[in-house]
């Protein structure tokens, strides 16, 4: 049973900031370092000091960027840059947004849901996480004792009911936040205080299963606070904040949720590996070659490649690009090869997807990375900009990028369901939702 429950948030107070836009970021896994400067010096107050501080050299278990962003936090709460709303609420927002020159709006709740194990199948995973990035989350949460950014994650409602209830219930009421941030997007919020649709919406959400669309590290991250917490807590009570987390909830069925590709680059692939690549790959792909001159010229990159993909196609096509050859690839799988190497190793609706094909067939078998490289962000980078994944082979920044197709919505759903998780980074849910709206306290005073 997932429990949804209003909650007081904490805001920015608009009698001190006068527009979100100066203080609002993405999450901070998709903050580049030079964005993270940018975002420092645009506000004294921008939330990335507390969702991505700086480091130093000069840093100590006592001195560093977690501390400094709770110190940050607790000023800005004693100084009334941030203040909590008086009345539990849900949180209803919107972002007007474009995609390849169509205009789209995707609608969303703010909630805190009740934290369960996945093995419960109340709430459901999709993709594989990085070790290194929950330790460093978790030694975050240990400091602050908040949550500073809501968990993107989906349910199914066809009917569009819980949208349509906050929505109604705002019908006579202007935004309570309306602001530009740094990418163009609109974003609008309203605070939904009526008890009656509070219970409404958690009513119908009891009999559904929630599934994460990004913030897999946030949530195993807040599982693993929530036991450090009870276990230095006497009496910890199941309504003890550090149950809840919060979560941005978006219908499957909304006409705006849009998922991109992630695609590859990747480094620290030998030299043999890479001469011999192309001509060990054509035992499993049928693999057309195209000049990497005109064609693909300034402007027409991406219409160029999503031809080649051709997304509309079921049929697993990758492109490739090396930094050894002045060629492009595209790579179309043979019939038949996944289910004889790795039938045995995973289900068919693993088998299916693009970036299992990609993972295990190409990365794994073909160009011999193991596991420990794949969890290695070093070795392994994303970007769902087909451009700026090319140009960083042409840099030598990487030895070679992967282009893919987006993972569909009914995949994520049908492997999520079934329990199994997707290699990292299979999807990327566009836009990410913005922090600085709405934050959460996790302790009880």
């Amino acid at each position: 049973m997932a429990k949804i429950v209003p909650f007081r948030g904490i805001v920015y107070n608009p009698e001190r900031v006068e527009s979100l836009a100066s203080v609002a970021t993405p999450p901070y896994d998709v903050i580049t370092p030079r964005e993270q400067l940018a975002f420092y010096e645009r506000h004294p107050w921008n939330i990335i000091r507390l969702i991505l501080g700086k480091t130093f050299e000069k840093d100590t278990p006592q001195d560093n960027r977690h501390t400094r962003s709770a110190d940050f936090f607790n000023v800005w709460l004693s100084e009334g840059i941030l203040v909590q709303d008086p009345s539990p609420a849900f949180y209803l927002t919107s972002i007007d947004f474009s995609v390849q020159s169509r205009k789209i709006t995707r609608w969303g709740l703010i909630s805190l849901v009740a934290l369960e194990p996945f093995e419960k199948g109340v709430v459901l995973p999709h993709e594989k996480t990085f070790s290194r990035v929950k330790s460093e989350r978790l030694e975050l949460m240990k400091s602050c004792h908040a949550n500073y950014s809501p968990i993107f994650s989906l349910y199914s409602d066809a009917e569009q009911m819980v949208v349509n209830a906050l929505r109604q219930s705002c019908t006579e009421k202007s935004p309570d936040m309306k602001f530009v941030d740094t990418f163009g997007h609109l974003h609008r919020l309203w605070r939904v205080m009526d008890v009656a649709v509070h219970q409404r919406i958690s009513d119908f959400m009891k009999d559904k299963s929630i599934f994460i669309a990004d913030g897999h590290h946030r949530y195993e991250t807040a599982l693993n606070y929530r036991q450090w917490i009870a276990d230095r807590t006497p009496g910890f009570s199941p309504e003890h904040p550090a149950n809840f987390i919060m979560m941005y909830l978006c219908g499957m069925e909304d006409p705006g949720l849009v998922i991109l590709p992630a695609h590859r680059m990747v480094k620290a692939i030998s030299s043999e590996k890479m001469d011999s690549f192309i001509t060990a790959a054509e035992a499993c792909f049928d693999i057309s070659r195209f000049s990497m001159g005109s064609e693909i010229g300034p402007g027409t990159v991406m219409e160029k490649w999503d031809s080649l993909l051709n997304p509309g196609n079921s049929h697993t096509r990758i492109g490739v690009v090396t930094r050894n050859l002045p060629q492009g690839y595209l790579f179309s799988l043979k019939p038949g090869v996944m289910q004889r190497m790795f039938g045995n190793e995973m289900s068919e609706r693993m088998l299916e997807l693009d970036v299992t094909v990609l993972t295990r067939l190409i990365l794994m078998e073909l160009l011999g990375l193991n596991h420990s490289q794949l969890d290695d962000e070093s070795i392994m980078s994303y970007s769902s900009k087909t451009d700026v994944a090319l140009e960083a082979v042409r840099t030598g920044d990487c030895d070679a990028a992967f282009i893919l197709n987006s993972t569909r919505i009914d995949q994520v759903k049908r492997i999520a369901e079934a329990g199994e998780i997707m290699p990292r980074k299979s999807t990327y849910f566009y836009p990410k939702v913005i922090t600085g709206q709405v934050l959460n306290r996790l302790t009880e005073n």
